[in-house]
């Protein structure tokens, strides 16, 4: 990792934060307005939609197939989210089911950070932020993403990422702009679903790889330390039932019973529908008893 790469993903960590600091108290005033609300999750929705249908189950696990144009658009939203640049989120994130919870893991909480309380507090550490700043996008694209790597489109965007970056504040503060008539109404806009938005997407994100390694329950026989945590699932969009997902990776559906709330795969079943996506990937019963009787041996 480059000097000038370490320092970006440390801005993308800290001003966030800052700015969240920053809401939190001017929200006990009149610095946030129902326009702020809408725009906000208008933004979350197209930002974290991005990441979970986008980069994780359509360009990482491939769950289902779509058009040129949607895939590319997918790969825009999830560029929203300011996780990376496209190629470099796919390649770790493929690299991280190689070697999950082993060595070789980008983001595992349960590697080389030692035991005990202080071991689990680095290993926790490490998953959710420390890895940003050491192993992030090191993965190499050519060996784990092959697949876009070699798409001409995909690459463009892959580098159009520092412009998708201003794009994902921009958009916000025009329709701060354009909703409130005014510079006040752009820059709370700009503060709720700009940076705050960034902020509550990380850090969702971000417990995919640290709580949900580590705290939560486990169903079926996945060789790794995947956990299901339901209080995650509604703000991840359905990723918190990561142990079903590392059990079946390329299911598009990470809720595999009817109470596991997953608006990923609620969002994914309405495409199809409306024939948007086609081949999407489900896991029936028969599979499931078969890992889960797997799991109890």
């Amino acid at each position: 990792m480059t000097r000038l790469e370490r320092n970006v993903n440390i801005a993308a960590v800290f001003v966030p934060f800052a700015a969240t600091i920053l809401a939190a108290i001017f929200a006990w005033g009149t610095f946030l307005h129902t326009r702020d609300i809408v725009i906000f999750v208008v933004m979350y929705a197209l930002s974290a939609f991005g990441v979970t249908i986008g980069f994780h189950r359509h360009l990482t696990h491939r769950a289902f197939d779509t058009s040129k144009a949607l895939h590319y658009a997918l790969a825009v939203m999830g560029s929203l989210a300011v996780e990376g640049p496209v190629l470099a989120w796919v390649a770790d994130h493929r690299k991280h089911h190689a070697f999950s919870d082993e060595d070789g893991d980008p983001h595992s909480p349960h590697v080389g950070r030692g035991s005990g309380v202080v071991g689990m507090i680095g290993g926790l550490y490490h998953a959710h932020i420390g890895w940003l700043f050491a192993t992030n996008g090191r993965a190499e694209k050519h060996r784990y993403c092959p697949d876009l790597a070699g798409d001409a489109g995909m690459r463009r965007i892959h580098r159009s990422f520092p412009l998708i970056v201003f794009a994902t504040l921009a958009l916000p503060f025009v329709a701060g702009y354009a909703w409130g008539g005014s510079l006040t109404a752009a820059l709370e806009a700009l503060l709720w679903a700009g940076l705050v938005r960034v902020f509550l997407v990380h850090h969702v994100t971000w417990s995919i790889n640290s709580i949900c390694h580590f705290f939560g329950t486990r169903r079926f026989d996945t060789g790794d330390y995947s956990t299901n945590v339901f209080w995650l699932s509604l703000p991840s969009l359905g990723e918190a039932w990561h142990h079903n997902h590392h059990a079946f990776p390329r299911s598009a559906y990470h809720g595999l019973r009817w109470y596991q709330l997953d608006p990923s795969g609620w969002a994914i079943f309405i495409l199809a529908k409306l024939g948007l996506v086609w081949n999407v990937v489900s896991v029936d019963r028969e599979h499931q008893r078969a890992k889960l009787a797997a799991a109890t041996h």
